[in-house]
């Protein structure tokens, strides 16, 4: 664990294990394009760690295969639109001034890395590939969540998920089905939840080393908010990360007491909320 202060955020907005709607796999539900990124009390933090991971770990944190250049370049058209629809955002010709007050240059050679720069999200780019099913080609992945970017790139869903253990076969076809089925401009979200003894968001982790089980609750608790969007002119899926650490302490009284009838990853003998 680092001795750095965590970055925490000071609430959960959700609670997935809560809802029964959410705790059925994959749990999609509806989202309007206008709530896809999330700008929350975390930010001026979790961008300052983006930024040194950018500079430092280039190559753990973001890859782009040629063949998703096109797509990676309309995401970036595509945020910085919503952006400009904003009022904390400064949206320039070739520069943006985030909220925090930081100055991040516009660079079309490197969009994911741009990116990467601009907002909380982490960002997958999913698309057809031997087969027609879903390749992840291209991924700024600053906040891994017990995965490796390099293990997973070039790869199709199934094997992006192995070894999660409740993403079997039928999974994977709804999943797929799902994919298929995404249409431009009707975005959707998921989310999970898991305890963590170690709140850093940076946790890179080899399939062949999974991160130990927690044997009950622990200090932090880890959510993914996940949205899942179609691009319009590259039909490529996008596949976003919103990582919210809290301390076990801030989850509110209702949370904490659906805890009781749903608890997280340490009885075996319950239902899990979600799948990483």
């Amino acid at each position: 664990m680092s001795d750095a202060p965590p970055i925490l955020q000071d609430r959960l907005p959700y609670t997935p294990w809560a809802s029964p709607a959410m705790r059925r796999l994959p749990g999609i539900q509806p989202l309007e394009m206008a709530d896809w990124l999330v700008l929350d009390e975390a930010y001026g933090g979790q961008m300052a760690l983006r930024e040194r991971l950018i500079a430092t770990r280039p190559e753990a944190v973001h890859g782009l295969m040629p063949e998703a250049m096109a797509a990676a370049q309309e995401l970036l058209d595509t945020v910085l639109t919503l952006l400009a629809g904003r009022g904390d955002f400064g949206i320039g010709a070739d520069c943006v001034i985030r909220p925090d007050g930081g100055r991040v240059g516009v660079d079309r050679a490197a969009p994911l890395l741009t990116l990467g720069r601009l907002v909380q999200e982490d960002f997958c780019l999913m698309q057809p590939g031997e087969g027609g099913a879903p390749v992840l080609t291209g991924a700024i992945l600053c906040f891994p969540s017990s995965w490796m970017l390099a293990e997973k790139l070039g790869r199709p869903l199934g094997a992006i998920h192995d070894p999660v253990p409740q993403y079997d076969a039928g999974l994977g076809l709804r999943v797929e089905r799902l994919f298929a089925g995404l249409r431009p401009g009707r975005a959707l979200w998921r989310a999970n939840a898991h305890f963590y003894e170690d709140p850093a968001l940076f946790q890179p982790r080899p399939a062949s080393a999974p991160r130990a089980k927690v044997k009950g609750p622990a200090p932090y608790l880890r959510s993914e908010r996940q949205g899942l969007i179609r691009l319009p002119v590259s039909g490529a899926v996008v596949f976003s990360i919103h990582t919210f650490v809290i301390a076990r302490a801030s989850l509110d009284a209702d949370q904490v007491a659906a805890l009781d009838a749903h608890p997280i990853g340490y009885d075996p003998a319950r239902p899990q909320p979600a799948a990483p």
